[in-house]
């Protein structure tokens, strides 16, 4: 004997109305910050062609008083951390950028229904920026860094966009962290199913 399917109730068409939409608005906001991500990959690899094409290996370019253009070849992370260790690095920063890039990238598609807004777009700066430098590394065997800010008489280490990139997206993420991780608004409970309520209520009666 077939079992015969009820009608749904407009209270089950409605919530399966607002998972679809829920769902729709979890893959766009996912797509956005993936495209905030190669927005950053894009202009930091536009940025470093240019200063491989145009500015010689270690020449420098004033723009003002206290910022040069310059060419650096950067064998080590960010801000040339490591840059000295005899060429071991390349590999192992290959590998912990494709790992870090690829937790990066689950973590931003987890939380695309939950709307956190800084946390994502701090998360979205720091993968572009990992990516932007991995290609570098694997294309090149060093990172171009370029950006090259003074103090007086002391120079910061030469950075690039895929190193701004992570710096604004670590400030996001600590911003994050202290003032508004756990205080976001709870996320409202889905609508029951009506038929179980007239379920259990019609099992009350039988037992009365």
């Amino acid at each position: 004997m077939r079992e015969t399917r009820l009608p749904r109730s407009p209270s089950d068409r409605m919530k399966n109305l607002n998972n679809e939409a829920a769902i729709s608005a979890g893959k766009g906001r996912f797509a956005a910050w993936m495209a905030v991500a190669a927005v950053i990959v894009l202009a930091d690899q536009a940025t470093k062609w240019a200063i491989i094409e145009w500015v010689p290996l270690y020449d420098r370019v004033p723009i003002n008083s206290f910022i040069n253009l310059t060419h650096q070849k950067n064998e080590g992370a960010a801000f040339s951390f490591l840059a000295n260790a005899g060429g071991w690095q390349r590999w192992f920063f290959v590998v912990l950028a494709t790992a870090v890039s690829a937790v990066i990238a689950v973590w931003i598609w987890r939380i695309r229904k939950e709307g956190q807004a800084v946390l994502s777009i701090g998360l979205a700066f720091v993968l572009g920026g990992a990516i932007g430098n991995l290609i570098d590394r694997i294309r090149l065997g060093h990172v171009t860094d370029f950006i090259q800010v003074w103090f007086g008489s002391w120079a910061f280490p030469s950075f690039n966009v895929a190193d701004a990139g992570i710096s604004v997206g670590a400030a996001f993420l600590i911003i994050d962290a202290l003032f508004l991780s756990g205080r976001e608004k709870p996320v409202a409970e889905p609508l029951h199913d009506s038929g179980s309520g007239k379920n259990a209520g019609a099992g009350k009666q039988g037992q009365g």
